[in-house]
């Protein structure tokens, strides 16, 4: 079914916290599809205005530039919403590692800005990203919730004390909370530059430029890579979720795995440029060897059934870049 047959009152008004990065704008977008009310919440610190620059004219959308850090940012752009989705956050696992207090400030008292203000907002739903970094070096797979490991990185840490802060606040407030951990997201939009960038942009625009990009490891590491618009589902679907799933964590992902070689090899003949050898580099700080989701929750309790596939995302991704790098 996908996000596109969901159905709200056009007069629904929904928050998007990190609404000008990848996942952000996406999300910003479909629910501007949907005829409903949008607010796009970013400090432009990782986000792009040329991500949401299209939708400026658009009655129903509307941009606040202000900072999560800061509460009564958080309130005024609370105030009347129905439904908050949480994005705003910074990401990379090894960046984490290196700016550990940074992430603190970002990502854990940002969230609980957004969850205060939500609580004092009567927002219905709070909806949240989290990650699959939360299940640490534990290694059965697929990765199960309630099944979790040590974690290894600081930025796994703060997803970790979102997701405990989400369900006191459905416990002790009666906040509506729904936390997502995302699985390797790609697709339009998602920025292929800088130290940090994720690996399929990245090996897209190189690879588009005749460059060789670099893989950590063996790149025989595997991952559930999943689609954009899976992810925006999965948020849709988790605003009309039933109280069942209140303070709760879900997987979000497609629920394959793909190795990192055969996904670079994958993008090498979608290009023109099978054969390229990759250079292999040292493994990641903080990296998991294998990742792979179980999204049986997620389906039962939230009714999430995935459209598309990695071969179907894959596909669109390529195609999206090719138009607009």
């Amino acid at each position: 079914m996908g996000f596109k047959e969901l159905q709200f009152p056009e007069e629904t008004v929904f928050l998007v916290t990190g609404g000008a990065g990848f996942i952000g704008s996406n999300l910003c977008e479909a629910i501007l599809g949907k005829g409903c009310r949008v607010r796009c919440l970013d400090d432009l610190s990782t986000g792009k205005r040329k991500n949401v620059d299209l939708f400026d004219g658009n009655e129903r959308y509307a941009f606040i530039e202000g900072d999560i850090k800061d509460l009564d940012t958080c309130r005024r752009a609370a105030d009347g919403v129905d439904y908050v989705l949480n994005e705003a956050a910074w990401g990379s696992v090894p960046r984490s590692i290196e700016m550990p207090l940074f992430y603190e400030r970002n990502n854990i008292m940002g969230t609980l800005n957004m969850l205060e203000a939500s609580r004092e907002a009567g927002v219905k739903t709070f909806v949240y990203a989290s990650s699959s970094s939360v299940y640490g070096d534990e290694a059965r797979l697929p990765k199960q919730e309630g099944v979790e490991g040590n974690l290894l990185s600081p930025y796994a840490l703060t997803k970790r004390v979102n997701e405990e802060y989400a369900k006191l606040y459905t416990k002790l407030y009666g906040l509506r909370t729904v936390g997502l951990r995302y699985f390797n997201v790609f697709g339009r939009r998602q920025d292929p530059d800088g130290a940090y960038a994720a690996v399929i942009p990245k090996f897209i625009k190189m690879l588009m430029n005749g460059e060789t990009p670099t893989i950590n490891g063996d790149g025989r590491q595997s991952r559930d890579f999943t689609y954009v618009d899976n992810v925006i589902e999965a948020n849709l679907r988790a605003c009309l979720a039933p109280d069942e799933a209140s303070g709760e964590a879900f997987n979000v992902a497609y629920g394959g795995r793909e190795y990192l070689i055969d996904v670079y090899n994958c993008i090498c003949d979608a290009l023109g440029c099978p054969g390229k050898e990759p250079i292999f580099g040292p493994d990641r700080r903080g990296d998991i060897k294998h990742s792979n989701a179980d999204i049986s929750k997620a389906r039962r309790l939230l009714g999430y059934d995935p459209d598309y596939s990695f071969a179907d995302g894959i596909k669109l991704a390529i195609d999206w870049y090719k138009q607009n790098l």
